[in-house]
């Protein structure tokens, strides 16, 4: 081994310590993407399909989501809410697009609409 490898091996034992208590000591720290007060994004995703679905099982057959949003209260609608875009495959430019939203606590629909092209 050459000289310079040796002089670092403490500060390579250090940053493993260091890691090691840092992931000890936030493993009971809330994960901002999984936040206890709304449900998950792929499960708006999903949810948002079988409300589709249900509706007109055959002219939503072939869609599928494209994309999931979150939305504050006051952006656009006064509650909490996921915002999820589905389009048909092969997609369609939005021209057959819905956009499906969802409260964040529990999933419940609140509106289906166009989306909005500008």
């Amino acid at each position: 081994m050459s000289r310079r490898r040796l002089r670092f091996w403490p500060f390579h034992l250090a940053w493993l310590l260091f890691c090691a208590l840092l992931f000890r000591g936030l493993r009971e720290v809330e994960d901002p993407s999984r936040r206890a007060d709304r449900i998950l994004s792929n499960e708006a995703g999903r949810t948002a399909m079988e409300v589709l679905r249900r509706r007109d099982a055959g002219r939503f057959r072939d869609y599928h989501v494209v994309h999931v949003a979150w939305a504050r209260a006051g952006e656009g609608a006064p509650e909490r809410r996921w915002v999820v875009l589905a389009d048909r495959v092969p997609l369609t430019g939005l021209k057959d697009a819905v956009v499906v939203e969802l409260a964040a606590e529990d999933g419940r629909l609140l509106r289906i609409r166009q989306p909005a092209v500008d």
